[in-house]
């Protein structure tokens, strides 16, 4: 089950409809990634949130936080992290304007011609 769950990708098209102000990857260059199992056992990407062999279902006052960092805890596309407005922006910054292929890329001709 855990490499049938770590080859599946949750996405469609390019986005993760079943989350609310979910980005959209599609046409960004940005290729959603599939979830993946980390050290621990705990499956990243996937939108379960909750793994019994997570340290946070394990916590107690020995537990060291700092296991819990570091980039095996975070997924590249299905992560919290893309819904900031500055991640938003990233994204949108690398899409095409909604005008191509009928305008030159980086030249503006209208300019000055109103």
């Amino acid at each position: 089950m855990e490499d049938e769950t770590k080859q599946q990708n949750i996405g469609i098209d390019e986005t993760l409809p079943h989350q609310i102000n979910a980005p959209c990857f599609k046409g960004t260059g940005i290729k959603m990634q599939p979830p993946f199992v980390n050290s621990f056992g705990v499956t990243i990407g996937d939108s379960q949130y909750s793994s019994p062999e997570s340290p946070l279902e394990n916590w107690s006052k020995e537990t060291d936080p700092e296991i819990m960092s570091g980039d095996e805890w975070v997924h590249p596309t299905n992560d919290i992290g893309w819904n900031t407005p500055e991640n938003r922006e990233l994204l949108e910054s690398k899409r095409k304007p909604q005008s191509y292929p009928f305008m030159h890329p980086t030249k503006d001709v209208s300019n000055g011609k109103d």
